[in-house]
């Protein structure tokens, strides 16, 4: 592994390329897995077809996706005034977990950004929303301001519904800024992936919204193992990398959630493991020093469980997988616990070295981005020639873009 210090000196521009709008995948296609696939494997680029993915992958592979849910996170209410104001949602504050946040049936508070909020400096905003033939009426204040946001405190006349029933009901889908439009009647089906289960995210984990039962039937037939994790995709995904140098850049924390069952399953055999999109593979690499962590200190809590952003360029001792994920077990056992809850800001950058992640399947990345950035601590060079075959090829980019197979 590189110094720490070589690698915070990495320059963002040495990541930049030329990507014409007309690259840009504005809509899905009409059938998630007729996208196109291309592969990367011992040294040579394929053009394929997504739906033939199963003829692709290794024996014995084990594909891990991530079943996060994107929320309806944006939320518009107006002054009497006549002014718009955007509440979009992105992290629960009050109470702090997901699951828990969702359930409260009179008032909640989450870290939010405010479009327009010059504004709205204070005050109560209300919004009137129809569930089930009945008005209900959401309110919002302002709790306090963060260096990039406010705590946005929510309360409801209503306590039948839920919180999660009231952002169905009254909020928008939010697809990603770089596709310069509004989100549309079809992006609350194709903006989420056919096994999302877990609610949280305001992004989707882009990878995996090429998948269909017909895919899933041919990895079963293949006999290609299948696992699932959760890590939500917050707003900080899409964050650009403004600092020339790359340890100039604070990446942004994620909250994730791994089963002990999963983590069982990442140790059963010698598996070749295919992490779906970035997310899959910045928390299964988080993982190792997330055990790494409990093995070097046996009384640590949940409350401190978090990989820091520089920590994967700093650790003085390597482990196993297999040493890391048994701590981990033994930590959910020690604690009574079946899942692990833990966060996430690792930066995984050019010098990195992938301690489970074996194969990637994801789309095509922004210029000068964090995920880019990602790519290529697992290409190298390569990402170079593999976009540019991409783009004389007439490949689709971004979120509802093709797909990529790196093993």
């Amino acid at each position: 592994m590189r110094n720490i210090s070589d690698i915070q000196n990495i320059t963002i521009e040495d990541y930049n390329y030329d990507l014409p709008e007309t690259n840009i995948a504005k809509y899905p296609l009409a059938e998630r897995d007729q996208s196109k696939l291309l592969v990367y494997k011992n040294g040579e680029i394929q053009d394929q077809q997504f739906q033939d993915l199963h003829k692709m992958l290794p024996e014995n592979s084990l594909l891990v996706f991530n079943n996060t849910k994107v929320i309806r996170a944006r939320l518009f209410f107006r002054k009497s005034t006549g002014a718009l104001i955007e509440i979009f949602v992105l992290d629960p504050v009050e109470p702090a977990d997901y699951a828990q946040n969702f359930q409260q049936t009179e008032k909640c508070c989450w870290k939010c950004i405010v479009g327009n909020a010059r504004k709205w400096k204070s005050g109560k905003l209300t919004l009137s929303v129809q569930i089930n033939n009945k008005e209900i009426h959401l309110n919002a204040t302002v709790n306090s301001q963060t260096e990039d946001g406010r705590i946005i405190e929510f309360s409801w006349d209503n306590s039948n519904f839920t919180f999660s029933e009231i952002l169905e009901a009254a909020g928008n889908i939010p697809i990603p800024p770089y596709l310069n439009r509004e989100s549309e009647a079809s992006d609350l089906q194709r903006y989420q992936t056919v096994y999302s289960k877990i609610k949280g995210s305001v992004a989707a984990p882009t990878a995996g919204l090429h998948f269909t039962d017909s895919v899933f039937n041919n990895l079963k037939k293949a006999n290609i193992k299948t696992a699932e994790l959760t890590l939500h995709v917050g707003a900080g995904t899409f964050k650009p990398v403004k600092a020339n140098e790359i340890g100039k850049h604070e990446m942004h924390t994620e909250h994730i959630l791994v089963s002990k069952a999963f983590i069982q399953q990442l140790l059963e055999g010698n598996k070749s493991i295919i992490a779906v999109g970035t997310t899959s593979i910045r928390t299964l690499e988080s993982l190792y020093y997330l055990g790494a962590q409990i093995i070097q200190n046996t009384n640590i809590d949940s409350v401190n469980l978090k990989v820091k952003q520089w920590e994967a360029y700093a650790i003085q001792k390597l482990y196993s997988k297999e040493e890391v994920l048994n701590a981990i077990i033994s930590y959910l056992n020690k604690h009574n616990l079946d899942s692990l809850n833990a966060s996430t800001q690792i930066i995984i950058a050019p010098g990195y070295k992938f301690k489970i992640v074996k194969g990637m399947i994801t789309n095509f990345h922004q210029p000068k981005s964090t995920l880019l950035l990602l790519i290529s601590a697992f290409l190298g060079s390569k990402w170079k020639e593999i976009y540019e075959h991409a783009l004389q090829n007439n490949y689709r980019f971004l979120s509802y873009g093709d797909s990529n197979l790196y093993l």
